[in-house]
């Protein structure tokens, strides 16, 4: 370090090591969001991932603190200290990723190797508890994080009265003022950057710069620190691991998302809300491949029986109003129910999506996927994006409904096309607060539809949407199903404001030629349900909004269900 005078040497060393603090902070509190993250893509339950991870750290934070009072050298556990951090929170994601693809792999490896047939795959016992283990991990790697991380506050308030040779007044001041700051600023980057692109790469660069700061301590503090040479070869192997996972863990990390799909994937991406992932199962030279979309790992729809779903959604709802000449879409970026509704002639369709890289990705698949692919795509949504009558909202509907009202809009038909309330976030634009305003938007003689999950998986769920609606000021409301392959026994729930309800109109109302899927009769055995099915009906919760009624009940019955199955990614619950 350059020879300055002590009281001046003193007060530098000293600013170093507050800004360490806040960029240590910042580092940290990233690697918080890396794993909670993480760990809510991997374990499905979003909220509870999230929460769970970010309190199991800071557990740990606390029980690293009363640990360093262990470490009799200061600043060489402080060295230690960052060189773990960075070794540790570099290769935590793939680390993960690496096991559970292992594990989800684990018995057609054995098969193959073995010449077991497909149907006789090894399942349960070693398999399931191995599977369980690795989706656990960022809980594991989540506490060893939060033990180093707590660690650094008394360490770093140690070497500061070394320094200053005498007890500092405001040292727990100075320094939490530093970690908050700091911390504050390593949330914003996350959200503003971070958190929209690829996991593996925001771990390298919040690496990086844990790797910069360990090595301006090790080089600052060089006379002071013990085991100078095992930490400079491990500042060494820290920056190895940085460079190799700078050049290949996003392709790694595809390949491990690769092992967890049942088919190919042929094209995957980071939103600023969510990751979206296409794969491709290829049937033979005499049939065509079925080509699946999934948002955050659940699938949204696969082209083998797309053409159920989304004739299921529009077509009731569309018969059952009096015009079909003015459109609302509330999500469905994919167009798919726009193309739907095109077969009706209408002259306006709105679409409210809030990422606008689904659309995006279905609107020019061309610029994003190989030719063949891109073919396939533009035959599922048939120029629907491309249609004159269609009019793209991007913004996020809860918000965007305000708008609509303030300009005095009003809609023959509102179809909401959203995934399930698997996320606080989806459950509000299901609430009765958003479905009262919907009613604002929506003509007299209108009527409604809402995609309500499965009857069967989550029957309380898909009561619940139906009780919410009842409370919203509509007068008719009725639930109906139908079984889509691969995602098993869907709903519905459709409504009206005033007059008939929606299955009676339907009676009358005469359906577009071109369908492929509906018929009049399936429509109105879908209206029918066993017996007993509503005797829960009076003890199911109304989803008001801030209550997370929705979001609980959903989340329980995807608890119960992940229970009994071990595929990560095979249902849209």
């Amino acid at each position: 370090m350059p020879q300055f005078k002590p009281a001046v040497r003193l007060a530098l060393l000293d600013a170093l090591l507050i800004l360490l603090m806040a960029v240590l902070a910042a580092c940290g509190l990233v690697y918080e969001y890396l794993l909670s993250h993480y760990a809510g893509r991997v374990l499905g339950a979003v909220e509870h991932a999230i929460f769970a991870t970010i309190g199991l750290m800071i557990v740990a934070m606390g029980f690293g603190s009363f640990a360093a009072r262990k470490i009799q050298h200061a600043i060489t556990g402080f060295a230690w200290l960052e060189v773990l951090i960075g070794l540790i929170g570099s290769v935590a994601i793939i680390f993960i990723a690496t096991c559970i693809s292992f594990s989800f792999y684990l018995p057609q490896i054995i098969a193959d190797t073995f010449a077991i047939p497909p149907d006789a795959l090894p399942r349960g016992g070693f398999f399931e508890a191995s599977f369980q283990f690795a989706r656990n991990l960022p809980y594991v790697l989540a506490a060893i994080l939060g033990f180093f991380i707590g660690m650094e506050i008394p360490l770093i308030a140690r070497v500061r009265e070394e320094l200053h040779q005498q007890h500092l007044t405001h040292n727990a001041g100075t320094i939490y003022g530093a970690d908050y700051i700091g911390a504050g600023i390593g949330a914003a980057i996350w959200i503003l950057w971070l958190m929209t692109i690829d996991i593996s790469q925001a771990a390298v660069i919040t690496a990086s710069v844990n790797w910069v700061a360990g090595l301006v301590v090790l080089v600052v503090f060089w006379s002071k620190i013990k085991a100078k040479m095992t930490l400079a070869g491990l500042h060494l192997l820290m920056l190895l691991a940085i460079i190799v996972l700078s050049f290949f863990g996003k392709q790694w990390m595809h390949n491990l998302t690769d092992m967890l799909y049942r088919d190919n994937v042929v094209f995957q991406t980071q939103s600023k809300y969510q990751q979206l992932v296409l794969t491709e199962r290829n049937l033979g030279p005499n049939f065509d491949s079925i080509v699946n979309l999934y948002l955050n790992g659940r699938l949204q729809f696969s082209s083998q029986d797309e053409a159920i779903y989304h004739e299921f959604l529009v077509h009731p709802v569309l018969s059952a109003s009096a015009r079909q000449e003015k459109v609302l879409v509330i999500g469905g970026g994919d167009s798919l129910a726009v193309r739907e509704i095109l077969k009706w002639q209408p002259k306006r369709i709105d679409l409210v999506d809030l990422d606008n890289s689904v659309i995006e990705l279905f609107k020019q698949p061309e610029a994003l996927l190989s030719p063949r692919l891109a073919d396939k795509i533009s035959g599922l949504t048939q120029g629907a994006f491309q249609h004159e009558s269609l009019n793209i909202i991007n913004a996020d509907a809860f918000n965007q409904v305000d708008t609509l009202i303030s300009q005095q809009q009003t809609y023959d038909a509102i179809i909401v096309d959203l995934p399930d309330p698997n996320h606080p976030d989806l459950n509000k634009l299901y609430t009765n607060y958003f479905y009262l305003r919907l009613n604002q938007l929506l003509s007299a003689d209108g009527a409604i539809v809402v995609q309500s999950t499965s009857p069967y998986h989550a029957k309380d769920a898909f009561i619940s949407i139906g009780k919410t609606l009842a409370d919203s000021q509509f007068s008719q409301v009725e639930q109906y199903h139908f079984n889509v392959p691969s995602f098993g026994e869907w709903g519905w729930t459709i409504a009206t404001k005033q007059g008939m309800p929606a299955s009676q109109r339907i009676k009358t109302a005469e359906l577009p030629g071109s369908l492929t899927w509906l018929t009049h009769d399936l429509i109105h055995a879908s209206f029918q349900f066993p017996k007993n099915y509503y005797q829960d009906y009076a003890d199911i919760k109304i989803n008001y909004l801030g209550s997370q009624v929705l979001y609980q009940y959903h989340d329980q019955a995807w608890r119960i269900r992940e229970g009994k199955l071990v595929e990560l990614t095979q249902d849209k619950n």
